[in-house]
């Protein structure tokens, strides 16, 4: 029982190391990319030991995929599982855009939105690293289009879900993208002006396109 009890403490503390570490990793690649994500910058930045990181994490790639993981984690619950209170269609894909609008402009991560940011190093590249970005972003593209074509077959919007898909992803990149380079909110708004013209043009519902207010 005692034994049990020192590996459980173990365990918990090891845990909550990783955590801490992990919340500066996922800012610090936010900021300088995967690339930049090593154990000794991690070690400067997060003020751990470069010895304890890497036990954590036994090397540059397995900081790099815990990394990756962790923010995929932040990611879903600010903005995936918050939209799943809506009904699957036009509703629950306007919420999955207004929670991507905002954590971007909220500044979950310090260089915005972590997979814009890193998907710049990996876009190009194999290996796991790479995968495990690129995994990420197949699975929010398709959760978008998913969302359309619920919303094409029950007939709330007349569109091509693909396209539009692709043109609502590309808004909230953009948006993104140009804050980050102007220091300037303004461009969260202009997307989802852009985005709720869109999606009127497409036939979507007034309440649904009520929900992309910012």
């Amino acid at each position: 029982m005692v034994e049990s009890a020192v590996v459980d403490g173990r365990r918990a503390r090891g845990d909550a190391s990783r955590r801490i570490v992990l919340q500066s990793a996922t800012d610090l690649a936010s900021v300088e990319g995967l690339d930049g994500l090593t154990i000794g910058r991690l070690a400067e930045a997060s003020g751990s030991s470069k010895s304890s990181i890497a036990t954590l994490f036994q090397s540059k790639e397995g900081l790099q995929l815990a990394t990756v993981a962790a923010a995929r984690e932040i990611f879903t619950a600010r903005i995936v599982e918050p939209a799943r209170a809506y009904p699957r269609g036009v509703h629950r894909l306007a919420a999955l855009l207004r929670n991507s609008l905002t954590y971007s402009k909220d500044r979950v991560f310090t260089g915005g939105c972590f997979f814009a940011a890193t998907a710049a190093d990996v876009d190009s590249k194999s290996g796991p690293v790479s995968d495990a970005v690129r995994a990420a972003l197949v699975d929010w593209y398709g959760y978008v289009e998913a969302q359309l074509r619920h919303a094409v077959d029950a007939s709330e919007v007349d569109a091509d879900p693909e396209v539009l898909a692709f043109e609502l992803v590309a808004l909230n990149e953009e948006a993104n993208s140009r804050s980050l380079l102007l220091d300037d909110a303004r461009p969260y708004a202009l997307a989802a002006a852009a985005m709720r013209a869109r999606l009127r043009a497409a036939g979507a519902d007034e309440s649904a396109i009520a929900l992309l207010e910012l």
